[in-house]
């Protein structure tokens, strides 16, 4: 994930945490240690943008991996200065 957000968003700053220990035994939890995840990711691209569309375009640039891999991905997704 960190390789597709760095390509897509190349100037943007993220936080991407691995939270899936947490919800070992929860549904979604292959058992792979990496099902659900948190984004946090700072990007002037978003100015003007609502949270839904803000959303929509970092799920774009992760392509399959949400939904396939991936379990869970809360995103938080902010203009400088938010």
């Amino acid at each position: 994930m960190e390789e597709r957000l760095t390509v897509a968003f190349p100037d943007a700053s993220f936080i991407l945490n691995n939270d899936s220990a947490r919800h070992h035994g929860h549904a979604g939890d292959d058992g792979s240690g990496e099902s659900h995840f948190s984004l946090t990711i700072e990007w002037a691209g978003f100015a003007g943008q609502n949270r839904v569309a803000r959303q929509r375009t970092v799920n774009r640039a992760l392509g399959d991996l949400p939904g396939q891999r991936v379990h869970a991905l809360a995103i938080k997704a902010i203009a400088p200065g938010e």
